[in-house]
Order: structure tokens, then C-alpha cells, then sequence
């Protein structure tokens, strides 16, 4: 336990700064760095399913994932809809050139799952850093924006661990996640809030107190869903990690689990509501 934590803790020093400075610069280091994200956490989501016993399309939802990070940096819908579209239907021609048509509905539909869950989810990072690039303004401040979905998940996931290890009682989903409780999950969404409003002074003047409330209560709550998710399909196929890609932390999944679920929601409050 103490050796893992090591580990966690060298590798967040290591990790964090190195984000931060490849996020500043946007453009094609932070389009590369997540990319591999979505490529490493792609292929892990299918090593799920293969522990499983399913035999998802893996090349073919990998590549689609990562075209989809390609589609978020150009901003071009028409893309987007494009991969989505030629996925579908390689995937029917696939399935129907398939000798044995026994569980052809599992074939197809866990990898169209996989390419949203990975490489659509994922993308919205991209989204985020972009945005300026996207509607215009000064391309900096997309740096705030990218992090967004970062303080409030990795804040409000570590304080929920030392919240609902001191003090937890109330188990949130025992069947999927035992060790998540309320009182955690209630100290790591009040952490969340106070870490915006302090990034609020000093780097995003352009959220209001609202803003900054709304996004960090359902932004945290989000990437709560974000884990129990990866935690459900970990236990379905009686995994404890999907990867060791990141030492102390497991794999990329692991680490981004709840990312996934925050970002998309921190983008399109940004959209709607502030920019």
C-alpha cells in the first residue's frame, strides 16, 4: 500500500507539470498528448471486453477513436459525422462477411461503445483547449479551460478518498464500487467548488459565482458517474486494473475515468452558457 502510494504520488509530480506546460502550448503537442490518451485508453477498454469473453473490432474502433480526436481539433462536424458514419457501416459489411453470426449484436454495438466512450469522451479535452482557436479570442486562455475538467475531478476525487476513509458510513452503489461512500462523495464535491472559486481568481475571471457553483457540483458529479461506470464494467469481467500504463495509478482509464465524464460537461456549459 505504502509502495503504491509512492508511486502515485512521484508519478502525479511528474505527470501534472508536464500537462500543465504541454496544455499552454495547445495546438499539436496537447492534440498528440491526448491522443495517445484516447489511443492507450481505447485499446485498454477493449482488453475489458476481451477479458470478457467478446470479440469487439479492436484496429478498427481504435482508429475510429483517434480520427475522432482528429475531427475535435479541426472542428469540422462534417468529419465527425463522416467517422461515424463509414464506422457503422465497415462494421455491418465486417460482421456480415463473418462466417459465424452468433453474437453479432455484441460484436458491433461494444465497439461503437468503445469509440464514443473513448475517443469521443476523450476529444472533449481537445474541444476545450480549442475553443478560442474554434469562435475566436486570445488562445490562451483555452489553457483554463482544458484544466477545468482536471481541478475538479482530481480535487474532488482526492478529498472523497480522505473524506469517505475517515468518515464514510453510507455506502453510495456498494454492488459496484464498495469503497465509494456519500460523506466522501459530499466532502469531494464541496472541495471541487472551493478548488474553482480559487481558480476563478486567479485564472477563469469569465465564470461567474453561478458558474462556478453549477460547474463545480455537476462537474464532479459527473466524473463520480464517470467512475462507477469504468468501476461496473472492471467488475463485470473481474478486473482490478484494465493496465499498468501508469505506475501507482493503473492505466489510462483508470487514472481518466472520471476526466471522461467531467470535460464533456465542462464544454458544453462553456458553450452555452459562457462563451
Amino acid at each position: 500500500m505504502k509502495s503504491n502510494l509512492f508511486y502515485r504520488v512521484i508519478t502525479g509530480f511528474l505527470f501534472v507539470p508536464a500537462l500543465v506546460y504541454i496544455a499552454r502550448e495547445g495546438n499539436i503537442p496537447f492534440l498528440v498528448l491526448i491522443e495517445l490518451g484516447i489511443f492507450i485508453s481505447s485499446y485498454e477498454f477493449y482488453a475489458i471486453l476481451e477479458a470478457k469473453g467478446l470479440h469487439p473490432y479492436k484496429s478498427l474502433g481504435i482508429v475510429a477513436s483517434v480520427i475522432l480526436g482528429l475531427t475535435a481539433y479541426t472542428a469540422s462536424y462534417i468529419f465527425t459525422l463522416t467517422t461515424v458514419t463509414v464506422l457503422f457501416i465497415v462494421l455491418s459489411i465486417s460482421e456480415l462477411m463473418r462466417i459465424d453470426p452468433d453474437r453479432a449484436i455484441f460484436h458491433m454495438s461494444t465497439t461503437h461503445f468503445g469509440v464514443i466512450y473513448t475517443g469521443w469522451l476523450f476529444s472533449h479535452l481537445i474541444l476545450l483547449r480549442e475553443i478560442p482557436a474554434h469562435i475566436g479570442g486570445d488562445y490562451g486562455v483555452g489553457l483554463s479551460y482544458a484544466m477545468l475538467p482536471f481541478v475538479i475531478a482530481w480535487t474532488g476525487d482526492t478529498f472523497a478518498f480522505f473524506v469517505g476513509s475517515r468518515f464514510g458510513r453510507h455506502k453510495m452503489l456498494e454492488r459496484v464500487s464498495p469503497a465509494k461512500s456519500w460523506e466522501g462523495a459530499i466532502g469531494g464535491g464541496l472541495a471541487a467548488i472551493g478548488a474553482l472559486f480559487i481558480m476563478r481568481s486567479l485564472y477563469a475571471p469569465y465564470l461567474s459565482v453561478i458558474d462556478t457553483v453549477i460547474l463545480g457540483f455537476f462537474g464532479y458529479a459527473a466524473g463520480v458517474v464517470g467512475d462507477l461506470v469504468e468501476s461496473l464494467l472492471k467488475r463485470d469481467a473481474n478486473l482490478k486494473d484494465v493496465s499498468t500504463s501508469i505506475p501507482g495509478h493503473g492505466g489510462v482509464l483508470d487514472r481518466f475515468d472520471s476526466i471522461l465524464f467531467t470535460a464533456p460537461l465542462v464544454y458544453y456549459y462553456l458553450r452555452f452558457f459562457v462563451v
